[in-house]
């Protein structure tokens, strides 16, 4: 297995709760950890209780062409390389699609897919440089199998899955490695904005999911784990 320590590691959406998790624990476990997320206040403070300095975090917003740019240059100023990009940032809809509205739809396409589409366009030549790198991508569950009322979810992270796919036959000369973490029915502020009836004390926790990414940032040298599907025990469908 890999280790972690000593790897240069950007976390997009590390304001939120796996991904302040998953910062956390990679913190802790040696890495120099690059930080991103749109609340700037929360993002001092996570940066905070991973110990590191203002250096190593910049807020933007990925779902706005141009503050990428931004936060290309304050990383590649703070580090020489980029060895993992984990993406946990996305935001979720859940409306049938007669109350949809357009500006949500679109909105959910720009935070969950184009936004990793910027991130990879930014990032991505670093790693084709050294031609070794770990990207994970979080499309969830309903990026394999849709349910009523997640028109402009899983349309996003359908996209997210098969872009990533089509990136990966590209690159698979490369060691360049691209895993897909599929998670059911965590425990986050996801929910807390969604008018739908769910039990969030059955749901996998935002700690336990970050556990997994964790995991997954020290995969085998000699294989790749490209796709992890969790869910809480009563979301066994997959």
């Amino acid at each position: 297995m890999e280790t972690i320590k000593g790897k240069y590691i950007l976390i997009a959406g590390a304001t939120g709760g796996i991904g302040s998790e998953t910062a956390r624990l990679l913190a802790a476990s040696g890495a120099h950890l690059f930080l991103t997320g749109r609340n700037a206040s929360k993002l001092a403070e996570v940066a905070a209780s991973c110990k590191l300095d203002g250096n190593a975090f910049h807020a933007c917003d990925l779902s706005k062409p141009g503050e990428i740019a931004g936060l290309k240059e304050k990383y590649f100023s703070a580090y020489p390389a980029i060895d993992t990009l984990i993406n946990t940032a996305g935001i979720g809809v859940i409306k049938t699609t007669d109350q949809l509205s357009e500006e949500e739809f679109l909105t959910t396409l720009m935070t969950n897919l184009y936004a990793p589409y910027a991130l990879l366009r930014a990032f991505l030549p670093a790693m084709k440089e050294q031609k070794k790198g770990l990207v994970i991508q979080v499309p969830g569950v309903l990026g394999k199998v849709p349910m009523a009322g997640a028109a402009a979810y899983s349309a996003s992270k359908y996209g997210l899955v098969g872009m990533m796919q089509s990136i990966r036959e590209e690159l698979k000369r490369t060691e360049i490695r691209f895993t897909n973490l599929f998670l059911g029915g965590v425990d986050s502020t996801f929910w807390d904005h969604i008018d739908l009836r769910v039990q969030r004390d059955k749901m996998i926790t935002a700690a336990e999911a970050a556990k997994t990414i964790w995991y997954l940032c020290q995969q085998p040298q000699s294989g790749v784990i490209s796709e992890l599907v969790l869910q809480p025990f009563n979301h066994q469908a997959i």
